[in-house]
């Protein structure tokens, strides 16, 4: 509340969300008038805006000028203050209108693609998972064949490895020097991959009680990178404990295989992508 009187004292216009809903998204929008025409630039992300989390937290963040989003986000602020109540996005999914649906539907399409082609598999990062909806939509998943990674660094109250029930499910936690905190979402969709970033976790206070946002990665070399990332932290083994379908955890044994610590691998990357520039 401080903060926000200083921003009203300077001429801001504060906006302090809708009744009943905490307001959980990452997202800005900067309009300036260039040569008589409006130009809109993006930025959206999974991670808070904060200063000293941005420190130990591990996020995304996508900054983009496309027209699309710009609209996208200039529609999510009228909803945000008032002048809309639900508004037409091209891109974004916002809970609490959509986003469980939204994903509900991506795994359907998974199962879909499975039965036809055999290829059916998810990752999906985050920081918790309890929404029960999603939690037995990814049973179904399981049991129709479609191969599921799930990366949950904190409560997971799904049960991997149940025969009959999830047996094609694996649930890791990566606990290092980083917090994990992105959410990453990536459906294969008969090869024509699908990945999302969020604010929001399954969990049901995110999908009910919380305004969040979804948002597809459309770069194929993003999609790339961040595919990538997925990759490493799957295989690391030696920051990552795997649930059993008990719910307990055990550090993953590497049998003498090399060490691979994905949050030194990608703070070593880092470092030297910005030693470069």
């Amino acid at each position: 509340m401080h903060w926000a009187k200083e921003l009203e004292q300077a001429g801001c216009h504060v906006i302090y969300g809708v009744s009943h809903l905490k307001t959980h998204s990452k997202i800005t929008l900067v309009v300036r008038r260039k040569n008589g025409k409006i130009e809109r630039f993006v930025h959206l992300g999974t991670g808070n805006y904060n200063d000293a989390t941005a420190k130990l937290y591990t996020d995304f963040g996508y900054i983009t000028s496309r027209k699309d989003f710009g609209v996208d986000a200039t529609n999510f602020f009228n909803y945000l203050s008032g002048y809309t109540t639900k508004p037409h996005f091209h891109h974004l999914s916002v809970a609490p209108f959509d986003i469980r649906e939204q994903f509900m539907d991506l795994i359907d399409e998974e199962i879909r693609y499975h039965r036809q082609y055999g290829n059916g598999y998810i990752i999906a990062k985050m920081n918790s998972l309890t929404d029960k909806p999603l939690i037995k939509k990814m049973y179904e998943a399981s049991q129709a064949g479609v191969k599921v990674e799930l990366i949950v660094r904190g409560t997971c109250c799904l049960r991997p490895g149940i025969p009959n029930v999830s047996e094609n499910i694996r649930v890791v936690s990566v606990v290092g020097r980083y917090l994990e905190h992105s959410r990453i979402y990536y459906f294969h969709h008969n090869g024509e991959e699908k990945i999302y970033l969020s604010s929001a976790d399954w969990m049901t206070r995110n999908m009910e009680k919380r305004v969040e946002i979804s948002f597809p990665i459309l770069d194929i070399e993003m999609k790339a990178r961040i595919k990538a990332i997925l990759q490493l932290t799957l295989a690391d083994n030696v920051k990552t404990r795997e649930q059993n379908k008990d719910g307990d955890y055990y550090y993953v044994i590497n049998n003498g295989a090399e060490e691979i610590d994905s949050q030194l691998k990608l703070f070593k990357m880092a470092y030297q992508n910005t030693d470069a520039e």
